[in-house]
């Protein structure tokens, strides 16, 4: 039979086991969870927005102070 250790959480510096815990204080926990997991994925969407952000502003920029001759002005795909 295999051991299983119980699953502990620390909250303010005080260790918890999630198995003693209550329903509803379990309840919690998983949201709590659930919001850290989202508000990380959130910050790293983010940085990801930023930096594309960033990039099309440098490219605007660059566009801005082009010189008439060195715009495109029609693409032809063909």
């Amino acid at each position: 039979m295999a051991n299983q250790q119980s699953q502990i959480v620390t909250i303010d510096g005080v260790e918890f086991k999630v198995e003693d815990m209550t329903e509803q204080q379990q309840m919690l926990l998983n949201h709590v969870a659930d919001l850290e997991r989202k508000i990380g994925s959130t910050k790293f969407q983010l940085d990801q927005l930023s930096v594309g952000r960033d990039s099309f502003f440098t490219m605007l920029k660059a566009a801005l102070e082009a010189k008439p001759e060195e715009l495109v002005t029609d693409v032809t795909v063909n």
